[in-house]
């Protein structure tokens, strides 16, 4: 079995469908917030799966939270980490303490569109594909190893909400089966990249051609 710790800010969505993935060999062994007010401790906590919160008010440094959360992580023995909504920049040494072992999923289509508002930016460029992507966290700001990318096509009639509202979908379906193939042992980086199986050409758009 693989221990797995997950990061949230929210809701958690992402994590929910981990959870309810039912992932072979992965055993959630907490969930964790820097929110108190988190709606995903509860979920995660009516489901059996240990909670903790880290609340980021509390530390007068981002070092400080930092060195706290990774203590808290690492009582769960974590095989991996994945960031799932977790609204935190990490330091470089808390992505050092897990490089390689450290997923998160970004809505947009990286390199393009780092940081917030990624739909309303691509948008506003006159882009006509968005998607997410799931990567390996490096001490950079949304970069690292791609494992997945997830393609919507943008119509004109678009608001940064209703691409929202389907690259979530994607998200949903990519990021529980790029925790397997981590689990499964399937995800080699190699000079930088991920060396993994070719994702199915449908998977890549949605809807599906």
């Amino acid at each position: 079995m693989k221990n797995i710790v997950i990061l949230i800010s929210g809701r958690g969505s992402n994590m929910q469908a981990i959870v309810e993935a039912n992932i072979p060999a992965a055993h959630i062994a907490a969930v964790v917030s820097n929110r108190p007010d988190a709606a995903g401790l509860a979920w995660a906590a009516e489901r059996g799966i240990a909670t903790a919160v880290v609340d980021h008010k509390q530390f007068a440094s981002r070092e400080a939270f930092d060195a706290q959360l990774a203590q808290v992580i690492d009582g769960y023995q974590p095989d991996l980490v994945v960031l799932a909504g977790f609204m935190r920049i990490l330091t470089a040494d808390f992505t050092r303490r897990y490089e390689g072992r450290m997923l998160n999923i970004h809505p947009s289509l990286l390199p393009a569109f780092p940081g917030l508002h990624t739909h309303a930016r691509a948008l506003e460029m006159g882009c006509k594909v968005a998607g997410c992507t799931v990567h390996f966290v490096t001490a950079e700001l949304d970069h690292g190893p791609i494992v997945a990318q997830g393609v919507v096509t943008l119509q004109d009639n678009d608001t940064p909400d209703s691409v929202a509202g389907r690259v979530l979908q994607l998200e949903h379906q990519l990021y529980p089966d790029a925790v397997r193939r981590f689990v499964a042992g399937e995800l080699k980086i190699v000079d930088g990249k991920v060396a993994s199986p070719a994702q199915p050409a449908a998977s890549l758009l949605a809807p599906a051609p």
